[in-house]
């Protein structure tokens, strides 16, 4: 089992990238020299009152500074907490949590929906294969830059202004694109599809499944999704996505 830490990072900079979304780089002590893409942080908010930490994915990694990025979206008091610290204050965090995503060298999709795009950026960043990143976004878009240095970047939008029009699947068509493996995080109705789709094309495929959780290190069974398998932790269909995920096979879990 890997290795995991509590310690005070300190925020080296934090900017608004896009309508509600954030970009933090915190400087740690050890865990950004122990993360892999795909895996999360459970973050604390100063304010006491809120107990539990808020999970947040790691977006990228500098392992030489020492130095981890998320990027998370603004949806409650805790979050909103959060986006208004300053440059030089201190978080207490968790990590790194989680499996991460195998990094395997087939061609391969990154699909991403968003704020399920950031877990993806040094997914990107890791692989040596040929890369298409397919993103997807309701609204307001971001991190395209940052990807497009790392692979073949298409983009999917709901109303059509940018872009294809519509979701991942209908330019991942448009394009006539093909892979072997696919890597997906975002919203479950997004997964569905995607799941569906591999299944069709007889696709490799590896899901990142996001959920609302407690404890997350598998304690208080908070986050279970049902799997195909029995869990030998409780010996029932299902897993818990802090502990066995957040990444699964996709045909392991149902959602």
């Amino acid at each position: 089992m890997a290795e995991k830490y509590k310690e005070q990072a300190v925020i080296i900079c934090q900017e608004d990238i896009s309508y509600g979304v954030y970009s933090m780089w915190l400087k740690t002590d050890k865990i950004a020299g122990q993360a892999k893409p795909g895996q999360f942080l459970s973050v604390y908010c100063p304010d006491g009152s809120r107990l539990l930490p808020r999970p947040i994915s790691i977006c990228e990694i500098d392992r030489a500074d020492r130095a981890l990025r998320i990027v998370y979206r603004v949806v409650g008091k805790g979050t909103e907490e959060l986006s208004q610290m300053q440059k030089g204050e201190s978080l207490e965090i968790v990590g790194p949590l989680g499996n991460g995503f195998p990094l395997k060298g087939k061609k391969a999709f990154l699909i991403g929906g968003g704020i399920g795009v950031p877990p993806l950026l040094q997914l990107a960043k890791e692989l040596n294969c040929e890369k298409q990143l397919i993103l997807g976004y309701r609204d307001s878009l971001f991190l395209q830059n940052e990807f497009k240095k790392h692979g073949t970047l298409y983009v999917a939008t709901e109303d059509g202004s940018y872009g294809t029009e519509g979701n991942v699947l209908d330019a991942i068509r448009e394009n006539g694109l093909d892979a072997e493996i696919i890597y997906a995080c975002g919203p479950l109705p997004m997964l569905r599809a995607v799941k569906a789709y591999a299944k069709e094309k007889q696709i490799e495929c590896w899901v990142s499944l996001e959920e609302r959780m407690a404890c997350g290190i598998g304690a208080c069974l908070a986050c279970v999704c049902k799997s195909r398998e029995k869990d030998s932790h409780t010996n029932v269909n299902n897993k818990r996505i802090c502990k066995e995920g957040p990444v699964f096979r996709a045909e392991e879990v149902e959602f």
